[in-house]
């Protein structure tokens, strides 16, 4: 039951959930000053590998930070990374407002972007396909990752753009699923995506790196790949693995 204090405004009795602290944190976006020129930022991360990165994030307790396995690389030899743009749909046979809805997130979707789309665990549709991958290469979005279907694949395959997905299908997405939502939030998987964030993908998959740590992140694992480059010589050396360990190195 709600009560009023003395300047009139409603308080909350004791034992009423007080979720502002979870709304503030869940829907928080990532914005401000990355601390480095994006273009630069994104040529450095695609010279990583995603399980390099990974370790790094695991360095700062991050362990949810990789996408789900069942997520494939339609370009596999691809690496590519971007800022975060995230779609939200879901199961629908409502049609009307669909298309209208959908321009106003193809308009807004920004150069260097990296398309994250939570399906909401949709096993039919397909969400991307040929018009969607020529519309956003215009606009200079550099990949993406849905979590649901994909169709048109030689198109897809023609216009070199990079896609991560569940599974392929003929069946179109109107009539059969609606757009909800766009940059906000949202969760695939373990990982939990703001817009803004940078995202890595290669040959193993994709990772999530949350946007306040993306530089220091990309300078912790530069390192580790110059370290890596040692240990990789000392085993051609062939020296012992006691040797390798005592310096510092690892398998």
């Amino acid at each position: 039951m709600a009560t009023t204090d003395t300047a009139g405004a409603p308080s909350r009795s004791p034992g009423m959930m007080n979720v502002d602290r979870l709304t503030a944190q869940r829907e928080a976006k990532a914005v401000g000053d990355i601390g480095m020129e994006t273009s630069e930022l994104l040529a450095r991360y695609e010279k990583l590998q995603a399980a390099v990165v990974c370790d790094v994030m695991r360095e700062h307790c991050l362990m949810d930070q990789a996408f789900p396995g069942h997520l494939l690389p339609l370009r596999a030899e691809r690496t590519v990374a971007g800022i975060a743009f995230t779609i939200k749909s879901a199961p629908n046979t409502i049609i009307s407002g669909e298309l209208d809805f959908r321009g106003r997130m193809l308009d807004d979707l920004h150069a260097d972007a990296f398309v994250i789309w939570d399906t909401s665990g949709d096993e039919r549709a397909t969400l991307w396909g040929g018009v969607m991958t020529a519309t956003v290469s215009r606009k200079g979005v550099r990949a993406a990752l849905v979590d649901g279907g994909i169709r048109d694949t030689s198109q897809i395959l023609e216009k070199d753009f990079p896609v991560y997905y569940r599974f392929r299908s003929p069946n179109g997405a109107l009539g059969r699923t609606m757009i909800t939502h766009y940059q906000i939030p949202v969760q695939i998987g373990d990982v939990f995506v703001r817009p803004g964030d940078v995202i890595l993908g290669d040959a193993d998959g994709a990772v999530a790196v949350p946007r306040q740590i993306a530089v220091e992140v990309l300078l912790r694992a530069e390192e580790v790949v110059a370290n890596e480059k040692k240990i990789f010589a000392w085993v051609e050396e062939g020296q012992s693995i006691e040797e390798i360990t005592r310096k510092g190195g690892y398998f």
